[in-house]
């Protein structure tokens, strides 16, 4: 990926400036791949990543907060997610036993069905953005990014 041809630029570009456009277009791309991916399903990345960690929750409850805080884009609209969510019967809503003002979130086995096929369709996304990628390349680029 070249960022000045992208870009449509002929000036020298600064290696910092250079490096955070690069960064953007391949999350761009990324972003693109993986909502492709998940098209079929007709659920968003983010909606994907909600039903993900309800299901790493293993039959516990979450409330939106705890969803926000493990969203890997953090965003305001995790109660639209979910209601989107609820309409596919992939997650139900419940009020909580103990504290009537909490509302307690949980995947359905509908959902859990549907985000195994997503999964299969996430990974094939993943192999096909990182094949020119060996493994020992995927983790120095990882520890890079760790830097971040």
């Amino acid at each position: 990926m070249n960022v000045e041809q992208i870009i449509k630029t002929t000036k020298p570009i600064p290696l910092a400036t250079r490096t955070i456009i690069h960064l953007s277009l391949v999350n761009s791309k990324l972003n693109e791949a993986m909502g492709n991916a998940l098209k079929p399903f007709e659920v968003s990345l983010q909606q994907f990543n909600v039903l993900r960690i309800l299901r790493g929750l293993r039959g516990e409850p979450a409330n939106l907060s705890t969803l926000n805080e493990r969203m890997v884009a953090k965003m305001s609209n995790t109660t639209r997610l979910v209601d989107k969510l609820l309409l596919k019967e992939f997650v139900k809503r419940e009020i909580c036993e103990t504290n009537r003002r909490k509302i307690e979130i949980f995947i359905t086995p509908e959902g859990e069905r549907a985000l195994t096929l997503m999964d299969d369709a996430i990974k094939n996304a993943e192999q096909q953005v990182t094949q020119n990628f060996s493994t020992k390349e995927l983790n120095e680029l990882n520890q890079l990014l760790d830097k971040f």
